[in-house]
């Protein structure tokens, strides 16, 4: 059974950091791609970054260069890291793993990431 726990939110200040975290169970990482989405009250859920088995980022244009996607595969675990936090990155944010063939998606429960101006 996949699991994905996602830990690390908080509230932080504009221009602060944080680094969020996902802990997964039951995934064979070379077939998912990883990622991070957000939704903000009243938005959609929007994709933040992903990245693939071999450890190839990508990001969405708002967060380019200030956040980090990355993987550590033997502690099954993937990281977020966000510099230079701004207010419209207020958001809950979710952990995702996505078959790569298949198209299955998996979920966290999400984390609450707050920036105050």
């Amino acid at each position: 059974q996949v699991q994905l726990v996602e830990s690390g939110g908080g509230l932080v200040q504009s221009g602060g950091s944080l680094r969020l975290s996902c802990a997964h169970s039951g995934i064979d990482l070379w077939y998912y791609n990883m990622g991070w989405f957000r939704q903000a009250p009243g938005k959609q859920r929007e994709l933040v970054g992903s990245i693939t088995p071999d450890n190839i980022p990508t990001y969405a244009d708002s967060v380019q260069g200030r956040f980090t996607i990355s993987r550590n595969n033997a502690k099954n675990t993937l990281y977020l890291q966000m510099n230079s936090l701004k207010p419209e990155d207020t958001a809950v944010y979710y952990c995702n793993a996505k078959h790569r063939s298949l198209g299955t998606e998996h979920w966290g429960q999400g984390t609450q990431v707050t920036v105050s101006s």
